[in-house]
């Protein structure tokens, strides 16, 4: 049986589900480091990205950093957090956190920047303040962009989590190193396989995500997706009355005549 068979055999195996170190509880682990470090880099890197994209200042903040962060090594930084901070949550959190930053920063800032100039000028013109453009005009436009950064750093994050058995955690990552360890190479390919399929599920969530939240499209509304239009259903409703049932306007005024002085309008 090759390693592939013993693999598939194992993932099948109902016995290997349950338990404190069984495959529900390391996806669960999994999911848990990728959430925690996915949460961590929005809540740093979506503002950041949104006041550059709307002020325009900065932008040479943005393209440095992410080329700066994305060239440092996860496993690297992982070993010196460790070094820093010691074994637990806090070194693999910070490494997978300086990896999903980057998308999530260049998704922000391209999604707000690129917000069309006439919307954003048309609503400075009603008096919309700064932060109301920000955050009910150019947010919304950009959000498939934004998702779309999220998109790819959960994809990332997710892939590389396996990191945190480096650390002494839990997650996917066991099945990596003890396989290896233990030269059970089959019990590696097990890690392998859950982490593609995991992140497949989660790339397909949020590619839904993305395709629903383009605006203007509607997609998620439910039933017609034309807005109600009170007076033109009325309208509508009028000229399809006979002609002997149509009300009669009445003024109390006397009828107003071609040359006439205009009623509404001082001369």
């Amino acid at each position: 049986m090759n390693f592939l068979d013993q693999a598939l055999s194992y993932i099948f195996t109902a016995a290997h589900w349950g338990g404190p170190a069984g495959l529900t509880a390391r996806i669960l682990e999994h999911l848990q480091y990728t959430a925690v470090a996915v949460v961590v880099s929005a809540l740093i890197a979506i503002p950041i990205g949104m006041i550059i994209g709307h002020t325009g200042r900065g932008t040479f903040l943005v393209v440095t950093g992410v080329n700066a962060l994305r060239a440092l090594p996860t496993l690297g930084v992982l070993l010196l957090g460790v070094l820093l901070w010691g074994l637990g949550l806090v070194p693999p959190t910070i490494a997978l956190m300086l990896l999903g930053i980057p998308p999530l920063l260049a998704g922000t800032y391209s999604g707000i920047s690129n917000v069309d100039r006439t919307v954003v000028d048309a609503a400075r013109s009603m008096g919309m303040t700064e932060t109301r453009i920000l955050l009910r005009v150019e947010t919304p436009n950009a959000l498939p962009l934004i998702l779309g950064g999220l998109r790819t750093a959960t994809l990332q994050v997710v892939a590389t989590a396996t990191i945190a058995a480096y650390a002494s955690l839990g997650g996917l990552g066991r099945y990596l190193i003890d396989g290896i360890k233990v030269r059970q190479f089959y019990i590696a390919l097990v890690g392998a396989l859950l982490v593609t399929v995991l992140a497949l599920i989660l790339d397909a969530v949020l590619a839904f995500a993305v395709w629903a939240s383009v605006p203007g499209s509607g997609r998620l509304r439910k039933g017609s997706s034309r807005m109600p239009q009170p007076l033109l259903d009325d309208e509508v409703a009028f000229e399809s009355r006979p002609a002997g049932k149509r009300p009669i306007e009445t003024s109390s005024g006397p009828p107003y005549k071609r040359g006439d002085p205009s009623l509404t309008v001082d001369e």
